[in-house]
């Protein structure tokens, strides 16, 4: 079936967002880190029935500094950052390994929330990357091994037999090594919060991490907490 433009532009103008009630957000009585409170919005948005809530997008530039993003997987939220996994042969391995400065983005419709995250990010070693694998299922070991991500595809046969050779392999070998397979940790220096509104009055909460001279200097309106690690301060939605 092919979509003629009205049909389109009918839809995409009808879609309405945020119709239902939505959490408050008590900006000023947020933490002095980011990472409690991301914790706490991901739980929210997973019991308040978000699909999927730990997938997220990341922003990445090439050699030329032309951005790309995609859709991964969150598999750790803790001191050290937020970790995802890849080859390190792919597009985005490639890049990281040529800039390793990247952006995260959550968003969770459901409860109307946006988390966007910017930092450096850092490549782990062999046992912990091979590590990540051995907790997650047959299926993600199988899709690792299959390998060749981001390499052009001669033909979807290929890729048939590639996989079922990998999904014997996975549950043949539990613990078969996936070489290129990378953990990966973005250390974040800004995170924002964002609660949408009915009125379109957004609550838009930055943390940004400064300098100790900084922070110990004031930073106008806005807050920093106890040891200047980071500075809090409300954006314009």
């Amino acid at each position: 079936m092919t979509i003629g433009s009205d049909d389109f532009h009918a839809t995409l103008h009808s879609l309405r967002v945020w119709d239902s009630p939505l959490p408050g957000f008590d900006a000023g009585a947020a933490p002095g880190e980011p990472l409690p409170l991301f914790r706490e919005w991901f739980v929210h948005a997973a019991r308040a029935g978000q699909l999927e809530p730990h997938t997220m997008s990341l922003a990445t530039v090439d050699a030329a500094g032309r951005p790309d993003v995609r859709t991964l997987m969150l598999h750790d939220a803790d001191a050290r950052g937020w970790h995802f996994a890849s080859h390190a042969t792919s597009t985005k391995g490639v890049q990281l390994a040529g800039q390793p400065l990247a952006a995260l983005g959550f968003y969770w419709p459901t409860v109307a929330r946006q988390v966007r995250i910017r930092g450096r990010v850092t490549a782990c070693g062999p046992e912990e990357s091979r590590a990540d694998l051995a907790v997650r299922s047959r299926g993600a070991l199988a899709a690792a091994l299959t390998g060749r991500q981001s390499e052009v595809l001669e033909s979807a046969e290929d890729l048939v037999r590639a996989s079922e050779r990998a999904w014997e392999r996975a549950g043949a070998e539990p613990d078969a090594p996936a070489p290129t397979w990378t953990r990966y940790v973005l250390d974040a220096d800004e995170v924002e919060f964002f609660q949408g509104d009915p009125t379109r009055r957004h609550t838009r909460l930055r943390y940004r991490r400064t300098a100790e001279d900084e922070a110990g200097a004031g930073a106008g309106t806005a807050d920093v907490d106890a040891d200047g690690a980071w500075v809090r301060e409300l954006l314009w939605p």
